[in-house]
């Protein structure tokens, strides 16, 4: 458990046949737990504009967020994998400024691997960041970055043309040297033929449970919200209810002077107090 999980745990996991485990981490407290659970990589997945920082899509998010929020889950992190995902505009524009934005989250972050979204658009920036020694993750289905171009939150890949786009992006992918890749929102039959075709784990997020892996936000596998809940999520826990009641108890208890009780607080010598003027 506490040996540090590496690219090769990751592809021997595939040839094992051991599912891999990955988890959203967006700070210290977070990542601590996850890493001590044993989850095998935590993803700081832009997911953090909706998640933390309270935008509605991914693409707000910046390079100084992801990088601030590396570090923190870095030092939480002893065995994980830590992940971090490249943001949008951070990759698009050349191979070269992709290079330079990887090589940050790495140099300036601590991360040990990238996450970059997209297939045959973003091959020769695959490439690039791995010639400089820089694990590359990609992620193909649906990616939140082209919300607008993919025209909302849909599944991908259900007709023959864009199914067989899906398949030899991920091959294509590999090719280029990614050592693993995740597939968001994509059929579960499509998932497992493109499982079974590639030499490299694949990591489902909606992706049926033929994939090597399986990865989903934290927050909603603890159920700390209480509003609209994917389809693929399985919520393990509802937090926001339980939370909530804990805060609405100190609340409670502050208003009727219950909170602080004696055993909360700190004595003294009565004979200083009488000594005071």
């Amino acid at each position: 458990m506490n040996k540090r999980v590496t690219t090769t745990t990751i592809r021997e996991r595939k040839t094992a046949g051991t599912p891999i485990t990955m988890l959203t981490a967006y700070d210290f407290s977070m990542a601590q737990m996850l890493d001590g659970a044993g989850i095998d990589m935590l993803l700081v997945g832009d997911s953090l504009g909706n998640v933390v920082l309270g935008y509605d899509s991914t693409l707000p998010v910046t390079m100084e967020d992801i990088i601030h929020h590396v570090k923190a889950v870095c030092r939480g992190a002893q065995r994980a994998m830590v992940v971090a995902d490249m943001p949008f505009m951070s990759y698009q524009i050349s191979p070269q400024e992709a290079l330079k934005n990887a090589g940050r989250l790495i140099k300036e972050g601590g991360a040990q691997a990238v996450k970059l979204e997209g297939g045959k658009e973003v091959a020769d920036a695959v490439r690039a960041i791995v010639a400089a020694g820089i694990p590359v993750v990609g992620h193909l289905g649906l990616t939140p970055q082209s919300v607008h171009a993919l025209g909302g939150f849909r599944v991908q890949g259900k007709d023959e043309a864009a199914a067989q786009k899906m398949l030899d992006d991920a091959r294509l992918l590999a090719e280029c040297g990614a050592f693993s890749l995740v597939l968001e929102c994509v059929p579960s039959a499509l998932a497992k033929r493109i499982t079974a075709a590639l030499p490299i784990p694949t990591i489902g997020i909606g992706a049926g449970c033929d994939c090597d892996g399986q990865v989903l936000v934290t927050q909603d596998l603890l159920g700390m919200y209480d509003g609209f809940t994917p389809k693929f999520v399985k919520q393990y826990a509802t937090l926001h209810v339980q939370a909530a009641q804990a805060v609405a108890a100190y609340r409670d208890e502050v208003s009727q002077r219950a909170f602080p009780a004696p055993e909360h607080g700190f004595m003294m010598d009565d004979g200083i107090l009488e000594k005071l003027y």
